[in-house]
């Protein structure tokens, strides 16, 4: 009986062993750099990025205090600049940039269980993701297919990348919508209706269930990355033209109900923050929801009036706005070729040629894969030329493409969307292959084709797991292994400066923000500006002023000292050289002695 079972579900346990593996190996990064120093709260818990700092911080205040605004009395003397990247200040509050999903989703979890979890969450996710990634692909490509397409994500660099840097949305985002759209196409398979009068209604559980979590699990996804609306209206609008008729009424209504339950509290803290229930922390976004909403209206009337000829006008004024960073063809085309065909072409060949292949098949089963084309089309295209055509330098070296650029995490889909191909291209090679060799050697019961096949496609998929392994881990000066070694040299700086300098201290720093908050007010600063040596003035009756940057040879302090910073009747002395690099200053009044 047992063996029966193993027989029959050997695909679902390899998955089980995989996710917990996938799951422990992308813990590590985490969990080997960061630590609960004390009893008394002390932690090291940092970030490589402001935004990972800013979704960790805001999600630990709020599974403590069930609010997402930290005050900061101080900022009135510092005009509102007192704050990280990723974090805005307005009326005495640090509020969040991004969007609230993860700190929603992950500071409930945390309230339950405890704040020290919220690292360990996105790789919880990701593992789960692994089995909804499987069964997804099955509904379209089989049970072999989606087997080894899932064995493909488990390795892929940015799938394993970015779960392990756990405070990102993109893994997150991405695991959500894949569970909307698994349960999403459940819903219209084998669909069973009862008609009353000229409507349908579904009966039986299953039918009420699946629209149920296809609607909740959307909504949770656009909370995490509301910008991806974008892509993710028009993919779901294509799946339900194709389903028309087994979606019904009631299962589109209740679909809807729990969208909309999945996103009332991100509405109600968006308008709590940032006073509508549309805005978000972005404000050139903000900008553009109103820009498109006052030109939908125009449409409007201009379609009532009769006046066309506004057409043209109003369209441009909507594209300009979703394309806020404007539309490039050239650098959307250069920036896939260096971040899919260059970076990953052990995928991105396999998964071309696998694409040429299925097409010789289309013919069978033609309905199930035109749909699955035509989603992946959509989003593929929308999501290369709207994030291809930004220019994003996330890595310091603007010439490098390495892991670490946004462009990785942005296409996630577009990498995901791919795998069933190579897969489709690892069954064919596979069979081929198997096929001459049986014509090379005699058949025996172990030399058998399945089994002949079986051994040729884990040699592939041990190939591409080797290949994505290593570039994760060394591939680049972001993979993960110098991750690790950068955590370990932040721990000593942090370490030293947090005992030079007092608790209620504020640091002026260019880099250093992600690292020193919150255990320390930050400033994103320097002294070029000469306002912000003002606000530095200001500061200093109230709190100390230290400043913290690269090494400041003599002649550059006493220059400070005897111009920049005297006119602002400031002057600066070193504390302590930290490293070959950094050093921690102090930012002191000067007292001016008044001549009678």
């Amino acid at each position: 009986m047992i063996c029966s079972n193993i027989k029959k579900y050997w695909r679902g346990i390899i998955l089980v062993i995989i996710a917990v593996i996938f799951f422990v190996a992308t813990s590590y990064l985490n969990f080997s750099t960061q630590f609960y120093l004390n009893d008394n709260g002390e932690e090291f818990v940092k970030w490589a990025s402001p935004d990972e700092t800013a979704n960790y911080v805001f999600t630990k205040y709020y599974a403590q205090t069930g609010n997402l605004a930290i005050g900061e009395k101080y900022n009135q003397y510092a005009s509102d600049v007192m704050h990280p990247r990723s974090v805005r200040s307005g009326d005495g509050e640090l509020k969040p940039v991004s969007f609230l999903g993860i700190i929603l989703i992950y500071g409930k979890i945390a309230l339950i269980l405890t704040y020290k979890v919220i690292p360990y969450l996105t790789p919880f996710f990701a593992a789960l993701g692994i089995i909804y990634f499987y069964l997804f692909i099955k509904i379209f490509f089989g049970k072999n297919n989606a087997l080894l397409s899932s064995l493909i994500l488990t390795t892929f660099p940015p799938y394993v990348y970015y779960t392990a840097r756990s405070m990102f949305h993109n893994v997150l985002f991405f695991v959500l919508l894949l569970i909307a759209l698994y349960y999403g196409t459940l819903m219209v398979k084998n669909a069973k209706f009862k008609k009353i009068k000229f409507l349908k209604f579904s009966t039986g559980w299953k039918n009420l269930l699946y629209p149920m979590l296809a609607g909740l699990f959307l909504g949770l996804a656009i909370t995490v990355r509301t910008s991806e609306l974008l892509w993710i209206i028009p993919m779901f609008l294509i799946l339900w033209i194709f389903n028309i008729r087994k979606i019904g009424v009631v299962k589109l209504i209740i679909f809807f109900c729990f969208l909309f339950f999945a996103i009332a509290p991100n509405m109600y803290y968006n308008n709590a923050l940032h006073g509508s229930y549309f805005f978000g922390g972005y404000p050139e976004m903000n900008k553009s929801i109103v820009e498109i909403a006052k030109a939908g209206e125009e449409l409007i009337i201009v379609t009532s009036t009769g006046k066309f000829d506004k057409y043209k006008e109003i369209i441009k004024v909507i594209k300009n706005n979703i394309f806020h960073f404007g539309f490039n063809f050239k650098l959307s085309i250069a920036m896939f070729k260096n971040y899919f065909i260059h970076m990953f072409p052990w995928i991105f060949y396999p998964g071309l040629f696998g694409l040429f292949l299925f097409f010789l098949k289309l013919k069978k089963n033609k309905k199930r894969y035109l749909v699955y084309l035509f989603a992946y089309v959509t989003l593929g295209v929308i999501l290369i030329f709207y994030y291809g055509s930004w220019v994003f330098h996330d890595n310091p070296d603007a010439t490098r493409h390495t892991i670490g650029n946004s462009y990785t995490r942005y296409w996630l889909p577009v990498y995901a969307g791919i795998f069933p191909f190579v897969s489709f291209a690892i069954i064919r090679i596979s069979r081929l292959f198997s096929a001459l060799i049986l014509k090379i050697i005699k058949r025996s019961k172990f030399f058998a084709k399945p089994k002949i096949t079986f051994l040729l496609q884990l040699l592939l998929i041990i190939c591409f797991s080797f290949l994505s392994i290593k570039f994760v881990l060394i591939g680049s000066e972001e993979g993960l292994v110098y991750q690790k070694d950068k955590c370990s040299e932040a721990l000593k700086q942090w370490r030293e400066v947090i005992e030079l300098t007092e608790h209620n201290s504020v640091i002026v720093t260019v880099y250093h923000d992600k690292l020193f908050f919150p255990e320390r007010k930050v400033i994103i600063g320097d002294f070029s500006n000469k306002k912000m040596v003002q606000i530095y003035s200001n500061l200093t009756k109230y709190l100390p002023v230290y400043y913290y940057n690269f090494n400041l040879p003599d002649d550059a302090v006493d220059y400070l000292n005897e111009r920049r910073l005297k006119e602002a009747n400031l002057q600066i002395k070193k504390i302590k050289k930290i490293n070959n690099n950094f050093t921690l200053y102090k930012i002191n009044k000067i007292n001016i002695i008044p001549n009678y």
